[in-house]
């Protein structure tokens, strides 16, 4: 695994990424940063775990409308569990459902180390 330097909301992460996702991880840091600082701006949150999950919230409801399959549903535990995947195989790419489990997983323990530090 190749570790990259980030930055969100002017913080800076040390993220594990396989070799060839380094281009797919900066663009989801872009995409996290951007909602993380446009309701920064707005001025009504400060707090910056609100803030993310905020940001989270906006992220995945946009992927929801963008593409049903990545929809969340509530198990009856009141955990969030993944639709399943559609019947056609061609509708997600290779590998997605466990490449969005380790992003979860590394912004978690990111989030994580960041918060003990503080």
């Amino acid at each position: 695994m190749k570790q990259v330097e980030v930055q969100i909301m002017s913080q800076t992460y040390v993220l594990a990424c396989p070799a060839d996702g380094e281009a797919a991880l900066r663009e989801a840091v872009a995409q996290v940063d951007t909602a993380m600082c446009r309701i920064r701006d707005a001025g009504k949150v400060k707090a910056r775990d609100r803030i993310a999950v905020l940001a989270a919230l906006n992220i995945a409801f946009d992927a929801a409308h963008r593409d049903p399959a990545l929809a969340f549903r509530h198990s009856s535990f009141g955990t969030p569990e993944p639709e399943p995947p559609a019947k056609d195989p061609a509708a997600l790419p290779a590998g997605i459902e466990e490449r969005l489990r380790r992003l979860i997983q590394r912004l978690d323990e990111a989030l994580g180390s960041h918060e003990q530090s503080q």
